[in-house]
């Protein structure tokens, strides 16, 4: 709920009353447990203090205490969103510092799987931002269905990979715990082909909608500077002309063997960050598509099968790893004593980095377009409190 103080606070050169207006933390717009608190000048925001730390569930100190089999279901639950990349980074450090080699279908099994939660993550994001930006769009409510409608079925193709919809454990060191059933692959092809129609039905309700553009186009600037200093990553880095992804940059689980662009948008508005994601659908399910055609035969894991949770144990030494998330970089710095457990780590979140720049941009906009700016940066509380 929002509320605001009618108290006066000062009066400006102008003679204008300066208000502060808490948004959230129980805000909808604030996709989660996120506190802006505004200073405003009628309705300008004139000033933005970003509070966190409602949500901490100390994942951090919770990894030194549970071993590496068990701690993935766990990493699951920072971004709950794309919980399959979450798991990513956790065990590619275990396996750095262990110098595990990960079988090649195990590879394309995980790249499947993180781009088909890629899709799922910004199918989300387009829907609910399209929501909160509400019924001046006049089809936002629109959008979020048909986006919830395509997400269910990449959950579907989770569930019958793994059993679960929401929060997987999929990923396991030294590879995956499932390998794909009896005719997903082909029900896999059948969903990327549908979604990739879908998107041109989005784009064409939202770019001629006169209202979307008014609400995306010139608002919420993230220069190339800025973006470089504050140290943001993902979709909006690249919203903001810089053109890097880890998949091209440092290639992982081998990403080097498939064709993708890395989409690039000048303009660092919400717009671009928009037209970003859009061609990040497309480029997420041809990845899809190559993986599944040259899909290798052979083992799902370099590892036996688990006899007890703490059969997974990691010589001594420190690691930093990282994968291109959905939001952005997704880091896990690990340190192993070399026993079942390890001895300290320590976790990058994307949404966390990614909303510093909030306070740089939001100053100088209407009440109303903090909302969309919000939605634009895609935060997930789950991995800014942790």
């Amino acid at each position: 709920m929002t509320t605001v103080s009618t108290t006066r606070q000062e009066l400006d050169y102008a003679g204008s009353e300066r208000l502060t207006m808490n948004m959230g933390p129980q805000h909808p717009s604030a996709h989660g447990v996120f506190r802006a608190i505004l200073q405003l000048e009628g309705e300008t925001v004139v000033g933005v203090d970003a509070v966190i730390g409602y949500l901490h569930r100390c994942h951090e100190k919770l990894a030194e205490t549970l071993t590496y089999a068990q701690y993935p279901s766990i990493a699951s639950k920072t971004d709950y969103v794309a919980a399959m990349t979450s798991e990513f980074a956790y065990v590619m450090a275990a396996e750095t510092i262990g110098k595990i080699e990960v079988p090649k279908r195990a590879q394309y099994l995980r790249v499947i799987t993180s781009e088909l939660q890629r899709v799922a993550s910004h199918l989300l994001w387009l829907g609910t931002w399209c929501l909160d930006m509400g019924g001046a769009l006049g089809g936002g409510a629109t959008i979020f269905l048909y986006c919830i409608r395509e997400r269910e079925d990449i959950l579907d193709l989770f569930e019958s990979l793994v059993g679960a919809r929401l929060l997987y454990g999929f990923y396991q060191v030294g590879g995956v715990r499932y390998d794909i059933p009896d005719g997903w692959a082909t029900k896999c092809r059948e969903t990327v082909d549908l979604i990739d129609q879908r998107i041109n039905e989005y784009q064409r309700m939202l770019e001629e909608n006169p209202f979307f553009l008014v609400r995306t186009q010139g608002v919420g600037v993230i220069s190339r500077e800025l973006a470089e200093d504050v140290g943001i990553s993902g979709p909006l880095l690249r919203g903001s002309g810089v053109a890097y992804d880890l998949r091209r940059a440092t290639p992982y689980s081998s990403y080097e063997d498939f064709e993708f662009n890395i989409p690039v948008e000048t303009a660092g508005d919400c717009f671009a960050r928009y037209r970003v994601r859009m061609v990040e659908f497309r480029e997420s399910l041809r990845i899809v598509r190559q993986a599944l055609d040259k899909l290798p035969e052979g083992p799902i894991s370099s590892r036996p099968g688990l006899k007890s949770v703490a059969q997974t144990r990691i010589p001594k030494g420190e690691t930093y790893a990282r994968i291109e998330g959905a939001r952005g970089e997704v880091g896990c710095y690990l340190i192993a004593d070399g026993s079942a457990k390890p001895y300290r780590m320590k976790w990058r979140g994307a949404s966390f980095s990614n909303l510093a720049v909030l306070p740089h941009v939001i100053p100088g906009h209407k009440v109303a377009d903090v909302v969309a700016i919000m939605g634009s940066v895609d935060p997930v509380f789950g991995e800014v409190d942790r």
